[in-house]
């Protein structure tokens, strides 16, 4: 388990770097993002989704939470979902998050291999990414909310989006 705090009112909760949080109806979960991704599951008929902030694209063997990790996070994800009593079944992923912090001249771009990794264990998972929001050199702050599997996104200085 990451070591961040979590943050948490009545109806939001705060994931942190390195989390993954699932949770029901009238939830919302957000996170502020700038290489991290988040991944998101939801299911909009059942009111359910999950929140992972993804930090780095492979786990290579090194310890630490599986929602670190952009190849372990959606199995880990998919668990947050068994232990509440959710099939995987209906679920769709959105993906936002992924920003270039620090230019383009970085020999090794976090977020791009961040969207690279998610998309493929999305893959793997038979998962349909029904929308994304990546790139770009700004951070981000999204929510999710439970109810909907609605995903709002924003970004200084840009017009909210929502997924």
């Amino acid at each position: 388990m990451a070591s961040t705090t979590i943050t948490q009112t009545e109806n939001e909760t705060m994931v942190g770097m390195g989390q993954a949080l699932a949770r029901r109806a009238p939830q919302q979960l957000w996170a502020i993002l700038g290489s991290c991704v988040a991944v998101v599951l939801c299911d909009p008929r059942r009111q359910v989704g999950a929140l992972c902030h993804v930090v780095l694209p492979s786990a290579a063997g090194r310890s630490g939470s599986p929602a670190k990790f952009a190849d372990t996070s959606v199995p880990h994800m998919l668990q947050l979902f068994r232990e509440m009593g959710v099939s995987g079944d209906g679920l769709v992923a959105k993906i936002a998050g992924g920003a270039s912090m620090f230019g383009h001249a970085m020999p090794m771009e976090v977020g791009e291999n961040n969207v690279h990794s998610i998309v493929a264990a999305l893959a793997a998972a038979g998962i349909r990414v029904a929308g994304k929001d990546v790139g770009g050199n700004k951070g981000r702050r999204v929510t999710l909310d439970c109810s909907s599997g609605k995903l709002l996104i924003e970004v200084l200085g840009s017009p909210d989006k929502i997924l």
